[in-house]
């Protein structure tokens, strides 16, 4: 299955919430998330998706039929390098998983900024850290640190 990174507008905005709402109840079995109470898992960031030009959101979409798979957040909020790039939030809809549909839009977030890039698993999750040493290890042929729970790496040669 071939994928496309599709840049989030803002007529899509209520889209990616509701991805992302499912995504950080996922998450709540692992990190703790609490949902409020109108029983939604608040993202403080969201908003500054659409607004700050160091913030990009993408669809991730298949090629033939435009299907929306998931969705990734990429920001330059770095927590153990100064420069650089974050996947911030990162969800591949359930079916859609075991595809290596994960693997390919993480290697085009990747080429997508070259540099410094920090990536944090889920916290809690093994399943999320085995899928993101993996990835990472063989993006980048095992040259990367994992420092107190965050992969890193740069992939500017």
């Amino acid at each position: 299955m071939e994928i496309y990174l599709d840049k989030v507008k803002n007529d899509k905005k209520d889209t990616l919430y509701r991805l992302l709402e499912y995504s950080l109840f996922e998450e709540s079995l692992n990190d703790g998330n609490e949902m409020n109470d109108d029983a939604i898992f608040e993202y403080k960031y969201f908003d500054k998706y659409f607004t700050d030009k160091d913030r990009d959101a993408f669809f991730i979409r298949e090629n033939d039929t435009n299907k929306l798979l998931g969705f990734v957040l990429i920001n330059t909020y770095m927590q153990k390098l100064n420069i650089g790039h974050s996947i911030a939030e990162f969800m591949i809809i359930p079916k859609y998983r075991r595809n290596k549909i994960g693997k390919k839009v993480a290697f085009k977030c990747f080429d997508l900024f070259k540099g410094n890039w920090e990536v944090s698993p889920s916290l809690g999750s093994n399943s999320a850290y085995l899928f993101w040493k993996n990835v990472i290890d063989e993006y980048t042929a095992g040259n990367n640190k994992f420092e107190d729970r965050i992969f890193l790496f740069n992939n500017e040669n």
